[in-house]
């Protein structure tokens, strides 16, 4: 077989562009033919050889309007390769690919994987609709990340029959003894709380720094990542006398990262809306024997990944005590935390692995072309 993965943009910024991308060479590593058609972040044209039978297309982008990169030379590039392929695999939320695929005159398998509805850009949604209406009804499968935003989805009530979910799956997150070493020499005698998210109104991270205000002296909330709410989110920290309680980290890079992940107590996910569809971060820290505690976003995947009492605790949402209660009953009872622990990293191993991502989107390829 040959697959086509089609959608977003190349560097990866984001959760949906990082699935395409693991999928893309998780498959590569097992000799099967798939690409991948996205934007260049860039404004140029290029292609990346990743094996003889596999590549990244990265098209030319004109622009960025709507969170949508607008890339007329991906519906010209489909149109004149998508017939070498048996399934094109589409990534929604992503009207570019949509947009693509509808005048690509594409005759093959559809796969449309749907990481989560279009949740805040409305004016977005009211355009995209139609599209939207004809892409569900053209895909022959449609994979979510989770069975749980499958089935909560209003846009996909009537085609239930062709859902089925491809859970996410990533490497194991494995810290350097060093670098972690220095992390907690540097917050020494401190219960450490990581986050990690853009700094964007529904991470949630008000009320993050509101559960800092509810904790004593013994911890430190740690957030990584930049974005529009910096300047507030800093503000509220100045404001509420918490700049020895909540650190700002700013953007971190690759190699950072995974020390935090490795030198934290607890991770904490404060997101507050369905946008939050997954969150990878989870099971990155879950991959690191780290108990989480999110919030219960209905609709969403997210207390699904993180099972309440299993590898952390769920608490409702836009409620910092909550979340303060929460980190306090983890942090608190020994033998409690090591129990979520060891839980979380089960977790991890069973469902969240990539090798179980790929095993699974090789049988839904299999089967759906068996059908055909």
């Amino acid at each position: 077989m040959k697959i086509l993965h089609l959608g977003k943009f190349y560097p990866v910024g984001g959760g949906v562009e990082k699935v395409m991308l693991d999928i893309v060479k998780g498959l590569s590593e097992r000799d099967i033919a798939c690409d991948m058609l996205c934007a260049n972040v860039g404004k140029g044209s290029r292609e990346i050889v990743l094996t003889p039978q596999n590549r990244i297309i990265c098209t030319r982008t004109l622009l960025k309007k709507y969170a949508t990169m607008i890339s007329p030379q991906m519906i010209t590039t489909l149109r004149r390769i998508a017939a070498s392929y048996d399934i094109v695999h589409v990534h929604h939320p992503d009207p570019m690919a949509a947009l693509s695929l509808w005048l690509s005159g594409y005759k093959g398998r559809v796969v449309l994987h749907w990481h989560s509805d279009i949740v805040k850009q409305k004016k977005l949604l009211g355009l995209y609709l139609p599209l939207q209406s004809w892409l569900i009804r053209r895909a022959d499968l449609i994979v979510g990340t989770t069975s749980v935003y499958i089935a909560a989805s209003r846009y996909l009530t009537e085609v239930q029959h062709k859902c089925t979910h491809l859970l996410i799956g990533i490497p194991p997150v494995v810290p350097k003894a060093d670098a972690v070493e220095l992390i907690r020499r540097r917050y020494a005698h401190k219960k450490i709380v990581f986050s990690l998210g853009r700094l964007v109104h529904y991470k949630g991270y008000r009320y993050l720094i509101d559960a800092a205000g509810h904790l004593d002296d013994s911890y430190v909330v740690l957030i990584g990542g930049s974005g529009p709410l910096r300047d507030e989110l800093q503000q509220q920290i100045d404001d509420n006398g918490l700049n020895n309680r909540v650190r700002l980290l700013g953007s971190l890079t690759d190699e950072e990262l995974p020390a935090y992940y490795g030198a934290c107590d607890v991770y904490c996910l404060s997101s507050i809306m369905k946008t939050e569809a997954f969150a990878i971060v989870q099971i990155e820290a879950m991959s690191c024997g780290k108990p989480v505690v999110s919030c219960n976003i209905e609709g969403s995947g997210v207390p699904w990944v993180n099972a309440d009492g299993e590898s952390g605790l769920v608490v409702e949402v836009e409620d910092g005590q909550a979340l303060a209660d929460a980190i306090r009953r983890i942090m608190d009872r020994p033998d409690f935390y090591e129990q979520l622990s060891a839980g979380a990293l089960n977790r991890y191993q069973k469902f969240f692995t990539k090798e179980k991502m790929i095993d699974r989107c090789v049988e839904l390829y299999q089967q759906l072309l068996r059908r055909a």
